[in-house]
């Protein structure tokens, strides 16, 4: 049973702590945890330890952080992934399957033919709902580092901002040339943008403003991907031929 805590664990090993009010219904109620079970704690940043389950009690749980443990590696590949806000739960999906594939960075985007915008107070609960999925998935996939869940921008603001050397935008119909050769030309740090648009598809407009800072047009075989498709086979090419997969 893996747990997120938003704690430096590391400075408490060989501690007994109480589990905040939501974990410890999780680890109580839910997985009706024993004392003396043990756990793995991780704090989004690294750290990964061992514990135990010292106390169960209706409203508390305290647990023994006993030692350190060795986290899973990230990928080599710090893929930043620019999404295009979705209906539903799509966005959900996106973000589930973007962590387990190692992602390092999401922003949700408002482009053009986007169907969603969403109003402050909206967007403020979709944020904190969207970093929970993430939790989610890494207790669940076994990553130690969380990946950071910017705020929504426009999609014309996110392409202007910092990017790495290697920029796909996808787009179906028009793919660039194949990247030959090490794209991150020996550079330790191997920074990428993935960026993916909405059913409707970019504008053309986005589109050259994307080939205009150097994003490369990339297309994955002859049938049109949905659009919370399409990051799971990009990410899972990107990390086959430059990251861990």
């Amino acid at each position: 049973m893996r747990i997120y805590l938003d704690l430096a664990l590391e400075s408490l090993v060989g501690q007994e702590i109480t589990l905040p009010d939501a974990q410890a219904r999780h680890v109580g109620r839910v997985m009706r945890a024993r004392e003396g079970q043990s756990l793995q704690l991780f704090d989004g940043r690294g750290c990964e330890v061992d514990a135990l389950v010292a106390s169960v009690e209706r409203r508390q749980v305290d647990v023994r952080v006993v030692a350190k443990r060795e986290p899973l590696p990230e990928s080599p590949l710090r893929v930043h992934l620019g999404q295009v806000v979705s209906k539903g739960e799509r966005m959900d999906f996106v973000v589930q399957k973007a962590t387990e594939l190692g992602v390092a960075e999401i922003t949700p985007l408002y482009s053009e033919r986007a169907d969603v915008r969403l109003n402050d107070e909206r967007e403020a609960k979709k944020l904190a709902h969207w970093r929970g999925v993430a939790v989610s998935a890494c207790e669940q996939c076994g990553r130690a580092w969380l990946p950071r869940i910017n705020s929504p921008r426009r999609l014309t603001d996110w392409l202007e901002g910092q990017h790495g050397p290697l920029r796909w935008i996808l787009h179906p119909g028009e793919a660039g040339s194949a990247v030959d050769g090490d794209p991150f030309d020996g550079n330790v740090s191997r920074e990428t943008s993935l960026l993916i648009g909405p059913e409707g598809g970019f504008s053309n407009a986005e589109v050259a403003l994307a080939r205009s800072l150097h994003f490369v047009p990339r297309t994955f075989g002859p049938r049109i991907l949905r659009t919370e498709t399409a990051p799971l086979v990009a990410l899972s090419i990107l990390q086959s031929r430059y990251g861990d997969l």
